[in-house]
């Protein structure tokens, strides 16, 4: 039974926004249920379109690691009733002055409703049973309801990011093509004034090394065609043959299968492959030193990513970074990497850097948690 407090306590007013965000929040959801991780993971793209940064995402990461299941369910108890105190160290000892702040902001953003008690307290009522009738604290319905939208966001920004990486992709070659041909002429001894070229290249290539928005690139890239333009003209090369592939973004819908981590855009049958994970007892076997932090009695792979969700902040792994690795690699493959982070803690300088690389890496089908698993399995051995 979920409670229907709308009136925070204390000294906290009233809002319009606020009581928006509770009509919304308490509204028909589109879907019935729906994957927390997929929610975060696309909340995790899109968040900036709801003014919540990195470590604001985090903060909700630790919230929804307190929810039992992996899957949020209408109707059923969505009310996270934990203390300050449980998710500050949760959140790897976060201040409870910052923790307050991040709530404040995923509150404002009506991501998550906060349902007070008399006193202000959390806690949850049960019934004979063991099933909670009535509980005070943060509730994570909205994400349900918001499920849609987050996936559509979230698609769209990523396919905004592969527009800038394709273009920013075009213009580094165009720009390699002007100041090689620009070199060629002046090497070769053709005549023309090159050295008005050369400047326009290299204020480009300054330029580029900017973090750049895609009406900025896409400026850039006219300028560069014209530049080329310009030089195969009085040097007399061809243009190439083009050789762009047009990817048509895809909106995908969220599904509440533990089982999947969808991608916005298409993979290779390479990559398809690198996603299958290990068995989960190779894995288990091979990384000891991961065991002491689960929190939970491990049954199979659902059980297992929870509890990995939970030991990624320890050891450095933020909400953004842990939700790059699930969409690049498969849950189950980045909780398996993170057990084999953990088994070598103590040889790796910067654990979030290494796992956003391997993240990256089986982005192009190049990683695989067995390539971290075999060397481990054999010194278990």
């Amino acid at each position: 039974m979920r409670t229907v407090t709308t009136t925070p306590f204390g000294a906290r007013p009233v809002t319009a926004c606020l009581v928006d965000h509770h009509a919304r929040g308490q509204g028909p959801a589109p879907v019935s249920e729906v994957d927390k991780w997929e929610v975060l993971n696309a909340l995790s793209l899109c968040g900036r379109d709801y003014g919540l940064g990195d470590r604001t995402i985090g903060v909700l990461q630790v919230l929804l690691s307190f929810h039992p299941d992996r899957v949020l369910r209408d109707g059923q108890p969505l009310v996270v009733f934990a203390s300050n105190l449980a998710i500050c160290q949760r959140a790897h000892g976060m201040p409870e002055s910052t923790l307050r702040r991040h709530i404040a902001a995923l509150v404002g953003a009506g991501v998550i409703l906060r349902h007070d008690s008399p006193n202000g307290k959390r806690y949850a009522r049960r019934g004979q049973g063991g099933q909670i009738t009535r509980a005070f604290g943060f509730d994570l319905r909205p994400l349900l309801v918001m499920a849609r939208e987050l996936a559509e966001r979230a698609a769209e920004e990523q396919a905004r990011r592969d527009r800038l990486k394709t273009l920013r992709e075009e213009v580094s070659l165009m720009l390699r093509d002007a100041v090689k041909l620009i070199l060629f002429a002046q090497e070769s001894g053709r005549g023309g004034h090159w050295d008005a070229l050369d400047d326009r290249a290299q204020l480009a290539r300054r330029y580029l090394r900017r973090k750049l928005s895609e009406d900025q690139l896409i400026s850039m890239h006219d300028d560069m065609t014209d530049l080329l333009a310009q030089i195969r003209a009085r040097t007399g090369v061809d243009n190439p043959a083009e050789n762009v592939v047009e990817i048509a973004p895809k909106t995908e819908e969220m599904s509440g299968s533990a089982g999947k981590n969808e991608r916005h855009y298409q993979t290779s049958e390479k990559e398809a492959s690198d996603r299958t994970p290990p068995p989960l007892g190779q894995v288990l076997d091979a990384c000891p030193d991961v065991l002491p932090y689960l929190d939970r009695r491990i049954t199979g792979w659902n059980d297992f990513v929870q509890a990995i969700c939970r030991v990624a902040p320890m050891t450095g792994i933020d909400a953004r970074t842990w939700a790059e690795g699930c969409r690049h690699m498969g849950s189950e493959n980045a909780a398996a990497t993170v057990a084999g982070i953990v088994q070598r803690i103590g040889q790796i300088a910067n654990p979030g850097a290494y796992f956003r690389t391997l993240a990256r890496k089986a982005e192009q089908g190049n990683y695989s948690p067995h390539s971290l698993l075999g060397p481990l399995e054999r010194q278990a051995a």
